[in-house]
């Protein structure tokens, strides 16, 4: 198993047996299989069969009479029918096959990645996951679809090939064995690099893919601050550097190519004449030296297809080592193999005990040192001070995203660890700091919170997050698109839509991570109001940097560098100074003085 923390090492590729890693997607469908394989084996004896009717048909004229030729034609015609229908039934067959397999791997790794905890995602671009998504399962395609069973047809081809040119002539045979390992050397030299050289084009393909995704996610911003040359430079300095290893690996594969079949056609050749001195001396026929050559070359181009196919399984292999270090990858935070149920229904009683955490990206730095809080059901706690103090880090754990390296977090008294992160998380109602909007319509993106609510519902949240007026006035109103990440929204409108969504979720827990920051003074008082209203009866963490936002908060609980420092209401905080009268000062007194 590969552990999260080791995905981004990318060993190299071991050897083409790892696409054993295919076996489990593959062993489903069975019969599909196993009839892949039949129409693969008729075609190749069939296709076997026909230079015996061709030296059938030969000697036939050497012997005058009409009606066996007659009968040597038509066995002749009826084995090409067979091929053609041998032929179309594999290729229906094995490219369903391939095509069913990789719609299963696709499925089965985006099942994967989309479940995975934020510590993954700090060792991997979601750039490279869409890479693996898109381009490794395309040329898995290829391989299960078309080059496995090319590869399969070729090898029955070169042995079945072999043994009937033993039949046919043993001496000219002994001949052609002897090229064998003059056409294994380079096989084996030579595949060895381009394995290496396959696996390490694709990951410059993923790193050009998350490079790109980077930075039209961020478009704007790159736009803002004129970054574009910077920008397309780096991209094409990685797509180049992916080219120069793909232009390594097709020169090497050409190379290979040439190398196997010059010595292949060179000794058949070689052969051939010794057959030509053999049959002016009266040792072999005609037709005997017809299906000799029939048989070699048949062979010959067995050895040609089966080298370019090994460079293909060679990247194939590369690919499926990829995919698998995905699927195999194990999450830092897992659900118990026991798991316990949440009482029903859930009080909402939160429990931080001696908690010390830091980010698996920042080992030496702590984020939470030794951190002991206790919310009771239905209180309202605000987290306050400045930035990089620990707020948003304890919203984090609480939602599991992460587990602490110490202490624990308990909800009405159940440690986290000991529920599934299902049943944790539809407890809880999240308003994160960047609110995400999906590249669909602004009743879908509300409906996400909860996705049975009926129409009336979603209108009656998006009116408590005072969203109604300004999606009303959408081209569409609530069925118009949003575009990808809202980009038609403004941040404040974004951050209702996201309200909404939380309101519409009516969990227990309210989690609220500067979830008024991008509103203006209007907004956020009407806003507020919908929060305050959503709060009563529910446990509700507010993360927030203005103080305004948090005054009729229970109990506001100051944080400085991973630690509480104070806790205590607005009031009994401002009269104690310390770090919160200090922030209060900033925000109140100087934006007063600013106004006047």
């Amino acid at each position: 198993m590969t552990d999260a923390s080791q995905t981004e090492t990318r060993p190299t590729s071991r050897r083409v047996g790892a696409l054993s890693g295919l076996w489990p997607f593959l062993r489903v469908y069975r019969a599909l299989l196993i009839g892949s394989l039949v129409s693969l084996v008729l075609t190749a004896s069939v296709s076997l069969s026909l230079p015996l009717a061709v030296r059938r048909v030969v000697d036939g004229f050497g012997t005058g009479e009409m009606q066996i030729l007659n009968q040597y034609f038509g066995a002749a015609l009826a084995l090409a029918g067979l091929l053609a229908l041998g032929t179309g039934l594999r290729y229906y067959m094995v490219t369903r096959l391939g095509e069913r397999v990789v719609a299963d791997i696709r499925k089965a790794l985006f099942a994967r990645v989309i479940g995975m905890s934020p510590a993954f995602y700090e060792r991997i671009m979601s750039g490279e996951v869409l890479s693996r998504l898109t381009t490794d399962t395309t040329l898995i395609q290829s391989i299960v679809g078309s080059s496995v069973s090319v590869a399969l047809r070729n090898v029955l081809m070169l042995f079945g090939g072999l043994a009937l040119l033993a039949l046919t002539s043993p001496k000219l045979t002994g001949l052609v064995l002897l090229l064998v390992p003059a056409v294994i050397i380079p096989i084996v030299t030579l595949g060895r690099r381009l394995r290496r050289l396959s696996r390490e084009n694709q990951d410059w393909i993923a790193a050009s893919s998350g490079n790109a995704s980077e930075a039209l996610g961020a478009a704007q911003t790159v736009q803002a601050f004129t970054h574009e040359s910077r920008s397309v430079r780096a991209f094409d300095e990685v797509t180049e550097k992916s080219f120069d290893v793909a232009m390594i690996r097709i020169l090497t594969r050409a190379a290979m190519t040439v190398i196997i079949i010059a010595l292949v056609f060179a000794g058949i050749v070689g052969v051939l004449w010794v057959g030509a001195v053999d049959v002016r001396e009266g040792l072999m026929t005609i037709g005997e030296l017809v299906q000799f050559v029939i048989y070699s070359v048949l062979v010959a181009g067995s050895v040609g297809a089966l080298s370019e196919i090994w460079g293909e399984l060679q990247r194939a292999a590369g690919a499926t080592e990829r995919l698998m270090e995905l699927l195999e990858t194990v999450d830092t935070v897992l659900d118990p193999a026991a798991p316990r149920a949440l009482p029903a229904p859930v009080r909402g009683a939160v429990d931080f005990d001696a908690v010390r955490f830091h980010y698996p990206s920042r080992p030496s730095q702590s984020a939470l040192d030794g951190i002991s809080l206790s919310v009771e059901p239905g209180e309202t706690i605000a987290l306050v001070g400045p930035s990089g103090a620990g707020k948003s880090t304890i919203i984090q754990l609480l939602m599991r995203f992460y587990d602490p390296q110490e202490g624990a977090i308990r909800l009405d008294g159940i440690d986290l660890r000991d529920l599934t992160r299902a049943d944790l998380r539809g407890a809880m109602a999240l308003v994160p700091q960047d609110p995400v909007i999906f590249a669909t319509t602004a009743r879908e993106n509300i409906r996400f919170g909860r996705p049975s609510a009926t129409d009336a519902e979603i209108d009656e949240a998006a009116r408590a997050a005072a969203a109604h007026d300004f999606i009303t006035a959408l081209p569409e109103g609530y069925e118009t698109q949003l575009g990808e990440r809202g980009v038609m929204l403004s941040g404040g409108q974004k951050q209702r839509i996201a309200i909404a969504r939380a309101i519409l979720r009516d969990a227990p827990v309210l989690l609220l991570d500067e979830a008024t920051s991008a509103l203006d003074a209007e907004s956020e008082r009407a806003v507020q109001k919908a929060v305050e209203r959503l709060a009563e009866g529910r446990t509700t963490l507010v993360v927030a940097h203005r103080l305004a936002t948090v005054r009729k908060a229970d109990r506001i609980v100051v944080f400085d560098a991973g630690r509480i420092v104070a806790t205590g209401t607005h009031s009994e905080l401002v009269a104690e100074g310390g770090l919160y009268a200090r922030l209060a000062r900033l925000q109140f007194t100087d934006g007063l003085e600013e106004a006047l």
